[in-house]
């Protein structure tokens, strides 16, 4: 993790969705049987959106953050609308035998009565036909100095976000697709697509976001699938195979993290459990990214033994401090916990501690608000954490961003 204050992942993290202010929240709620992409073309909407940013990108600033974003303020929900812009891709009324039903997100909202959140399903062949995020990435430019432009962060759905979540053949028409290698060949192409279209618009740090990963920690979706006999290795490689196609062409300066959390549902509802112990080996080895965004608040996600399959050439970005309810953490404790994850990566990787520790930082464990109706918390409190997150990072890392 460099000290170059031109160059992500920094010490002081924050996964990217914000707490709305009042008045975009009930806009949203209006809007809340609109189709994703009719939500579009809302103009009181993005009048409220583009006052919200400039306030909350303001806020990141004065707080002392370098990978500043937009809050996620015109998303309904973290995924944002990637796959709906996309050829082939539409929304549809979701239909509860589609579903893999002990998915961690799916299986929570059936024991709710809920219908699954937002469901895009292939229709037809896959094309990247225009970005999705460049108008957000080109307003987000304007609200910083020129040479923090290349700080900024722009967070990205999972490539595998609408294909855990579907039962075998429900995920694309079989006449368009003979099978997952086909249909992943193309989702790839897309996001090669995507991240070429930002990367000569100035981005230079991106983050996907991918509960799923995490889920594979599920010994309940793990027997779900068995139950299913479904092979969740052969998926779960299936997936790493993915991700590194999706990401085959990026230039070496453009910076690309994951985050995994187990669910960051409205009022701060979680999904699943279980440690990384599982999917360490291949998730830090096999996928390649620069950094891992990594839950790490609560017992549920287990341990920091994990952390010893870090590579000597990666980061990790612990969410030690909770995004979920407003209790604030000691921030002895804090250093504790981070210096005790510094010497499992440090023992992993041969290094001392301080090595290890020039690869870490600290983060809360997921967003304010990866839905928009936001976490269990209030505005002052999340500024509450965000300044302690910076606090703890000055703490560990004095003078570095």
């Amino acid at each position: 993790m460099p000290s170059n204050k031109q160059r992500p992942p920094f010490r002081a993290e924050h996964l990217g969705s914000l707490l709305r202010p009042k008045d975009l929240t009930e806009k949203r709620i209006k809007l809340d049987d609109a189709k994703a992409l009719e939500i579009l073309q809302d103009e009181e909407l993005h009048a409220i959106e583009d006052r919200s940013i400039r306030e909350i990108v303001k806020l990141q600033l004065d707080l002392g953050f370098h990978a500043i974003n937009d809050g996620e303020y015109r998303r309904h929900q973290f995924w944002g609308t990637f796959f709906p812009n996309l050829e082939g891709f539409e929304e549809i009324s979701p239909d509860w035998d589609m579903f893999r039903l002990y998915v961690p997100d799916i299986a929570a909202f059936t024991e709710a009565g809920h219908k699954p959140g937002e469901s895009i399903v292939c229709t037809g062949k896959i094309k990247h036909v225009g970005s999705s995020y460049i108008k957000d990435w080109e307003f987000l430019k304007a609200l910083v100095p020129a040479d923090r432009v290349k700080e900024l962060k722009i967070t990205l759905a999972a490539p595998e976000w609408y294909h855990l979540r579907y039962k075998q053949g429900k995920t694309y028409p079989k006449e368009v697709y003979a099978n997952d290698a086909e249909y992943f060949a193309d989702v790839a192409a897309a996001y090669r697509a995507e991240l070429k279209v930002l990367y000569d618009a100035g981005c230079r740090n991106v983050t996907i976001d991918d509960p799923n990963l995490a889920y594979f920690c599920s010994e309940k979706m793990l027997a779900g699938f068995k139950e299913d006999g479904e092979d969740s290795d052969a998926l779960l490689d299936s997936y790493i195979k993915l991700y590194n196609d999706c990401l085959a062409s990026r230039p070496h300066d453009l910076h690309v993290g994951i985050h995994l959390c187990r669910g960051n549902f409205a009022y701060s509802k979680h999904f699943s459990e279980g440690g990384y112990d599982r999917i360490a080996t291949k998730l830090f080895n096999d996928i390649d990214v620069d950094t891992y965004f990594l839950e790490y608040d609560t017992a549920r996600a287990g341990g920091f033994e994990p952390l010893k399959e870090l590579p000597p050439h990666k980061n990790a970005v612990l969410g030690v401090i909770t995004s979920k309810f407003p209790e604030l953490e000691d921030i002895g404790a804090l250093k504790e916990r981070v210096y005790q994850a510094a010497d499992i990566i440090a023992s992993g990787a041969g290094q001392s501690r301080d090595d290890a520790l020039k690869r870490i930082g600290a983060s809360p464990q997921c967003g304010f608000a990866s839905h928009h109706l936001g976490n269990s918390v209030t505005h002052d409190d999340m500024v509450a954490k965000l300044k302690l997150v910076r606090e703890l990072a000055n703490a560990i890392w004095p003078g570095e961003p």
